[in-house]
This record gives structure tokens, sequence and C-alpha cells, in this order.
């Protein structure tokens, strides 16, 4: 089993750099990709409110017989349109979390979106701060949030976020959003790290550099992330896949590699802009 690295978040919990996803996963299949992903060697398991197979994930996690302590589990608030949050709507929030996962504390809780436009979430921090207070959260976190979010929540809370969970793929690379992580000792995870299937693994430049190491498009694409230091949570329903995305270790990208890498910048999101996206 290949040995996956692990990031000190800035409140001295260990995470590791790579971990499994479940976007788009229905929950029925979602315990049979979970399972298949655990029994590959992923011990980070990446869900949402939202994605609505918190229960799927968790059925998955409860039959493995892993130990907890060796499991990081990390779930994120559903901020949308219809509730305007207040401390006892995120308490709640997390409770049902909790409950479908069948756990009682998770490792990592993430604000999902700032939804600048809606402008709560601060309130939403403020609880998460009690929350990881009360050790049901081991770790609190952002997700999609830009460097000015970030300010306006180091300046008008006390707690730093440990993580940010962003689009981030070598056509995005989210190099100021990356910078104002670093200078403030938060995590960058990347969510959608090897493109959602929009044609990243197919460019001439990832394929010379797999064909160079022996290696998968998609191997390539996830040693990046972790060299960079990033986190990345790639998601399969295939079991191949699965089990090939977890073996990234072994090989090294070097300078000419990330150089050309580094190239392929253009930034391109394929997902919502955080500062406009209310949905």
């Amino acid at each position: 089993m290949s040995k996956v690295p692990t990031l000190t978040l800035n409140n001295g919990v260990e995470m590791p750099q790579l971990g499994f996803g479940v976007w788009q996963v229905p929950d029925d299949e979602a315990t049979r990709s979970v399972s298949t992903a655990l029994e590959a060697g992923y011990r980070s398991i990446d869900t949402a409110a939202i994605y609505g197979n918190e229960e799927g994930t968790g059925k998955a996690i409860s039959a493995s017989g892993i130990a907890r302590e060796d499991l990081f589990v990390t779930t994120k608030l559903w901020n949308g349109k219809k509730e305007t949050w207040t401390r006892d709507g995120v308490l709640r929030a997390l409770d049902t979390s909790l409950s479908k996962l069948g756990l009682d504390h998770i490792d990592l809780y993430l604000i999902h979106w700032p939804r600048a436009v809606r402008d709560d979430y601060l309130t939403i921090w403020r609880a998460f701060e009690e929350i990881a207070e009360t050790g049901r959260a081991k770790a609190i976190g952002v997700s999609n949030f830009q460097p000015a979010h970030l300010r306006r929540l180091l300046d008008e809370t006390s707690v730093v976020p440990a993580v940010n969970q962003v689009e981030l793929h070598p056509l995005f690379q989210q190099t100021e959003v990356r910078a104002a992580n670093a200078e403030h000792g938060i995590v960058t995870e990347a969510w959608s790290p090897l493109g959602s299937g929009k044609g990243l693994l197919d460019i001439p430049t990832v394929l010379a550099i797999a064909h160079k190491h022996g290696r998968t498009a998609a191997q390539i694409v996830l040693r990046w992330h972790l060299q960079l230091g990033n986190v990345a949570i790639p998601k399969s329903v295939t079991p191949s896949r699965i089990k090939e995305n977890f073996e990234v270790s072994g090989f090294e990208l070097d300078a000419e590699d990330l150089a050309a890498l580094k190239a392929l910048d253009s930034d391109t999101r394929l997902g919502f802009d955080p500062d406009t996206y209310d949905g």
C-alpha cells in the first residue's frame, strides 16, 4: 500500500495530502465507492451536506473496520439561499451531518462558499469557532474563499481557518489564493484536482510527462499537487481509477516537468466564481 504524506494544519492536526472526494456521487453509490477507496488505502474522505451522500459515506466508514483515529473525515455546511444562518442553525446543521455520517466528531468542517452577496459567513464562522472549542470538529476551515474574504474573516474573528478548499488544477493554478493561504498558514486543498474531465488529462504536455515517467496523466497531475504542497481529493466511481489515483508515490516530477505544467495555467475556471455565486 502506498504511503500518503500528511500536512500539519495550523492547529497541529495531521491531514493526509491525498483524499477521496464524493461530489456528484449518489448516496447509494457512495457506500460502494468509499468502501473501494478505503480498501485501496485512502484514509481521508471528503463529503458535504449538499452532496446528499453523507449517509452512504458513513455506512462505508462504519463497515470498513478502520479505527476512527486512522480516518480523516471532512464535510461542509451548505449556506444556500434557503436559510439565513444563525449560531443555532449552524450547530443543528452539524448535528444533522454527524447523525448521517454516524460519527461523534468530524476532522474538518468547512463553510462551503463565502456567498459574499449574502454576508453571513462571519456569523457562520463564529459558530464554527464554538464547534472547534467543543471538539466536535478537530479543525475548521473554508471553501472557495478569495483573499478578500479571508482578510475580512481574519480581521473580524479570532480563529484562522486551517484549510481553504478551492478549485485548483494545472489550467487554473490559483496563484493569488495559494499565496494568501500560505501567508496565513492556511493549507490549500484542491477540488476538481484533475480538471473535472474537461480535457486536462488529454493535453499533450501532460501526456508526454506521463509517458516519460511510465504513469497515467491523472497520476502526473496528482503528483504535481502533492509536490506543490496542495491537498488533493480526486473523485471517481470506477474502482480501477480509484486505485490508480492512489498510486502517486514512488516517483518525482523534476524541474522541467514542473515548469511545463506551470506553463499550462490559463486562468480557466471550470466552476462558479466565488465573488458572485449565490446558487
